[in-house]
């Protein structure tokens, strides 16, 4: 049995490397009131029950990122963002569209780095008056410069039928099948892409 193991590998192999995967699960908005905790935390306990990966929240609220290039600004959270972002493998962005784009609290936060994004993988949770798909798609263009890998299925969150007074997270049952389809093509994408870097 050692002879074919050798030569096929095993199931065992595999799922050992998948969990050695770090994917970081990006809240992209910092105002108060936000709901992105709570899209974030139903991500996270979706993506746990896969076993796949090692799932992260990374609140860019927690770094107190200055605006890029500020003068005479507090860097102090810079490092850190930078060291969170560089151990991951792969990400899924929580992204709120805010007139027709990303907030401006995610954009800065991706122009601080450059090659801690570099050859990783992604997907994208979106949720707005038309499921943020504005947004995402802006995102795209963005993630693309970074040389970032956005996967294509894309959970797009309703205000409308989501979300109760648009603020208490109720997703669909149909959302969180949409997660896993997303998190079923990020998962070997980022494997693939650690190859390289």
């Amino acid at each position: 049995m050692g002879f074919l193991n050798n030569l096929f590998g095993t199931t065992q192999k595999e799922e050992q490397t998948m969990t050695n995967l770090n994917i970081g699960i990006i809240l992209g908005s910092t105002r108060e009131g936000r709901v992105s905790p709570q899209v974030g935390a139903w991500v996270k306990e979706l993506a746990d029950k896969r076993g796949d990966a090692n799932y992260t929240i990374i609140d860019i609220a927690d770094y107190k990122l200055p605006f890029l290039g500020e003068a005479g600004a507090d860097n102090s959270g810079v490092a850190a963002w930078s060291e969170a972002i560089a151990k991951q493998d792969g990400f899924v962005f929580i992204v709120q569209e805010y007139n027709h784009s990303i907030t401006g609290a995610l954009k800065n936060a991706l122009d601080f780095l450059r090659e801690e994004w570099n050859n990783k993988a992604a997907g994208i949770v979106s949720y707005g008056s038309v499921g943020g798909a504005r947004a995402a798609e802006h995102l795209r263009g963005i993630l693309g410069e970074l040389l970032v890998a956005d996967v294509r299925v894309h959970p797009a969150l309703s205000l409308f039928t989501d979300f109760e007074n648009g603020t208490d997270f109720k997703p669909k049952e149909v959302q969180a099948d949409s997660v896993n389809q997303m998190l079923d093509q990020v998962t070997p994408w980022a494997t693939a892409l650690k190859t390289i870097r």
